[in-house]
């Protein structure tokens, strides 16, 4: 049984700028904050040392991105966004009435819309699990973290181009 809950959809583009921006974190990036470790430890008392503990916390942020990009890229199926066939999947850009609003958004992850303008949620948001498997027509329903339901209606799903 395979776990498709945790699988992302990126495009082959998204997949290679985060590809990359790994191999830079976990070669210079890695080498670049530990000189600036040394040069602030070579300064002295590490308690009074600014500089060293913006380092360290620098260094530990980097760590986590390093963590997320790999998790994410291992779990990744690459390619084109799904065809879409009116049905809310991840991957698809989605034309919803939220509360009574009118709202256009990706449904997947972030890092896929890094250059467009679109709005973005992941599946596992309270919009996103709520509308996943909808189709264009049906209604449903959300609780907000404020405890609100929140009313929606699909108005429209497309297959994502880009933008």
């Amino acid at each position: 049984m395979s776990n498709d809950a945790q699988v992302t959809f990126l495009t082959q583009d998204a997949y290679d700028r985060l590809h990359n921006e790994l191999e830079h974190l976990s070669t210079t990036g890695r080498e670049e904050i530990a000189k600036r470790i040394e040069a602030a430890r070579e300064e002295g008392d590490l308690k009074e040392n600014g500089g060293y503990h913006a380092a360290k916390d620098e260094q530990g942020k980097q760590e986590a991105r390093i963590r997320t990009l790999q998790q994410l890229l291992k779990d990744a199926k690459v390619g084109e966004a799904p065809e879409s066939h009116g049905v809310v999947e991840s991957g698809t850009v989605v034309t919803a009435v939220i509360a009574g609003g009118e709202e256009r958004f990706l449904l997947g992850n972030r890092e896929i819309a890094a250059d467009s303008e679109l709005d973005v949620y992941s599946e596992a948001s309270p919009l996103g699990a709520a509308i996943l498997g909808l189709k264009e027509g049906d209604k449903g329903s959300y609780t907000a973290p404020n405890g609100k339901e929140i009313s929606v209606e699909i108005v429209k799903v497309e297959t994502y181009s880009g933008q």
